[in-house]
């Protein structure tokens, strides 16, 4: 029997729950989906606070964020089959709320600095991850939380979510986990400053049309699903190209246009010889839809 799109979401869905029971001690874990080949989950599992980051959240950030870089079969997860990473909340209705900011009073000068260095050293084991990442936003993604998802590839955004944004200056504070950079490089100086200066609340909508979000899903479905539909797409292409397109594009705003195409070149001649490239060509000739291997 033919499932319907959102039916096949509901049937995943009750999978990944079946997932979560067995990583339910973990506030951020990793989890590779049977049905989606090729597509790793990050979750974040912290649901009655909105995944808000605490110490512990983000030390295990890191090790699954490691696990992405470094892993090489040795470990729980066949990591090196993945070839799209989806950051998203383990529970409905949510992504990530920022900082804890209850422990955040608990803490000391030292353990906040120490908390401020480990999180723009998350984000950016995140940023340069060897393979495309997407942030499914389907609640809240505030202060840490958006800079959290502005650290990924492309951002999806559930229709239903009102709250996007940095409200650090009404907290006496700025973003301090790469908020004013990466807004700025993605928005620019004016809508940059605009959101941040006020500390505005953007509806999934409006994020959409000011380029904060890349997608935002159809009525009566999550960002989680679309995010999944974009990185089915994304997925089915050859994950050397995947990982050599990522390098290209990345290094694009700090150089110059020549430096940048040499760059390009030297990053797209290793493809050539690939046995991934060989299989293009051959399926391209045999009409028919090539098996990548990332080889």
């Amino acid at each position: 029997m033919l499932l319907l799109p959102q039916q096949r979401y509901i049937c995943l869905s009750v999978h990944i729950r079946r997932l979560i029971t067995t990583s339910a001690s973990r506030e951020a874990y990793l989890e590779t989906l049977p049905s989606h080949e090729g597509i790793t989950c990050l979750s974040l599992n912290r649901p009655r606070s909105k995944n808000a980051i605490s110490i512990r959240m983000l030390q295990e950030l890191h090790e699954c964020l490691d696990h992405v870089h470094y892993d090489k079969r040795q470990t729980f997860l066949p990591l090196v089959h993945t070839r799209v990473l989806i950051i998203r909340s383990s529970s409905s209705g949510a992504f990530c709320a920022g900082a804890d900011l209850i422990e955040r009073r608990t803490m000391s000068p030292v353990q906040v600095n120490k908390f401020l260095v480990d999180l723009r050293n998350g984000l950016h084991k995140l940023e340069t991850a060897p393979v495309p990442t997407i942030a499914a936003i389907d609640g809240p993604a505030l202060g840490g939380g958006l800079e959290l998802a502005l650290a990924a590839d492309l951002r999806v955004a559930g229709i239903d979510v009102t709250k996007i944004g940095l409200p650090e200056t009404k907290l006496g504070i700025i973003p301090g986990a790469g908020g004013t950079q990466r807004v700025t490089r993605l928005l620019g100086l004016a809508k940059a400053k605009d959101m941040i200066f006020t500390g505005r609340m953007l509806t999934a909508q409006e994020a959409h049309a000011w380029g904060l979000v890349d997608y935002v899903s159809e009525e009566g479905s999550s960002g989680f699903y679309r995010a999944l539909q974009l990185a089915q797409s994304i997925a089915a292409n050859a994950p050397l190209a995947l990982r050599a397109a990522k390098q290209a594009i990345s290094r694009a705003p700090e150089l110059a246009l020549e430096p940048g195409l040499d760059f390009e070149r030297a990053s797209y001649e290793p493809l050539l010889h690939s046995k991934d490239r060989i299989e293009a060509l051959e399926a391209f000739q045999e009409k028919r839809v090539p098996i990548f291997k990332g080889e």
